[in-house]
């Protein structure tokens, strides 16, 4: 039996209820699988001329970072936030529009650069105007705007040629030699340098008008023209050279002749030439042979007597070659009948020529010595006539 509870007294509360460890593990994950889990910020917002890079997310934890990007044709605002953060409400911060419309990078031109302060700026709203200053090796004209402005069509203004090439010193000439001007001689051009004929160069072939501290000048030193000589002319055997001297340049001749007694076979003078820029003589060296040992080609001359001439003439009477007996076929080069006809005539007509003059030549003299041997001695008649008078 149980204890009687006194009058007026209070049963105490049940214990209270312990679920079972099952039903607490089901709950937890329920509650992490929830889509409003709080500190999860969802999807960043939208933001005017701008892309989030999320690539392809749409669930960011807390204390999430997301960039944007401008879209194309807009530029980022310098000094603009475009980063947003997942916050521990679940909210994303805010930030300003930070994407506009903005001109590409300036127009980069031959003769001038864009000013320091300009260098670092990638953000040209319209209407933004940059100022340019002449390069290295120009120099400014003031009469003209060095200025460039953003226009509404997101162009650039024109810039102006405000800057001129620098010009360097005239070359003037080189002795013995000669200066080409490619274009002119402003700042980047070229000149070439070559020498006259029986001169060599030596040092550089072209020089450009470079710059020089803060002005221009020639890049490289001119050359020298420096004279060619040939060696000294071979000597021969038997002969000399005429006027020998210490040096033989370009055009120089020299003259051999030989000894006593001998003949010179080849070219008597030769000259001094330039081969690939070295001496070198014309021809070789001639010989000196002795005249027993050459041949005699030329046909020996025949001397006449012409009467009524103080002195005798001669002719050259070629000698006529026998004809042999058996036929003999020559080729003559190609042509027509008549053209050889024609010239076989011709040679035959000189030779019978020259042969029927020297015939009547002789033909004359024996006419004339015997006229002379057997004409009657008409002074003793003269005498026997004069004998019969006086008697």
């Amino acid at each position: 039996m149980g204890r009687a509870r006194a009058p007026g007294t209070r049963s105490p509360p049940p214990p209270p209820r312990v679920p079972p460890p099952l039903l607490l593990l089901l709950s937890s994950s329920l509650l992490l699988l929830s889509p409003t889990v709080q500190g999860d910020c969802g999807p960043p917002p939208e933001m005017p001329n701008a892309t989030p890079e999320v690539d392809g997310k749409t669930s960011f934890p807390e204390h999430s970072n997301v960039v944007y990007s401008c879209n194309k044709g807009f530029q980022k605002i310098p000094d603009k936030e475009h980063t947003v953060l997942c916050l521990e409400n679940g909210q994303w911060s805010t930030i300003e529009t930070f994407c506009n419309k903005s001109c590409d990078a300036p127009t980069r031109v031959s003769f001038a650069s864009l000013k320091k302060e300009y260098n670092n700026l990638n953000y040209f709203p319209i209407g933004t105007t940059v100022e340019y200053e002449c390069r290295p090796g120009f120099q400014r004209q003031p009469s003209l705007s060095g200025i460039s402005t953003c226009l509404e069509n997101l162009e650039w203004s024109k810039v102006e040629e405000i800057c001129k090439k620098k010009v360097c010193p005239n070359p003037g000439e080189i002795k013995n030699g000669h200066i080409t001007v490619v274009t002119d001689i402003s700042f980047g051009s070229e000149i070439r340098f070559s020498c006259d004929t029986g001169y060599r160069l030596v040092g550089s072939t072209s020089s450009f008008c470079s710059l020089s501290g803060k002005t221009v000048a020639w890049s490289d030193e001119f050359p020298e023209c420096i004279e060619i000589f040939c060696p000294d002319p071979p000597q021969i055997e038997n002969g000399r050279i005429k006027e020998e001297s210490d040096t033989y340049a370009y055009r120089h001749a020299v003259t051999y002749v030989c000894d006593k007694g001998f003949v010179l076979l080849g070219r008597s003078s030769i000259y001094c030439n330039v081969d690939n820029g070295q001496g070198k003589w014309s021809d070789p060296a001639p010989q000196c042979i002795e005249k027993s040992k050459v041949p005699s080609t030329s046909p020996k001359p025949t001397t006449v007597n012409v009467p009524g001439t103080p002195k005798p003439t001669t002719v050259n009477v070629p000698v006529t070659q026998r004809v042999p007996a058996t036929k003999t076929t020559t080729r003559h080069p190609p042509g027509t009948s008549k053209d050889k006809e024609r010239s076989t005539s011709d040679g035959n007509r000189l030779i019978y020529g020259l042969v029927a003059g020297t015939i009547v030549i002789d033909s004359i003299l024996i006419l004339k010595t015997s006229w002379i041997l057997f004409k009657p001695d008409r002074s003793s008649d003269y005498r026997e006539q004069k004998r019969d008078v006086s008697v």
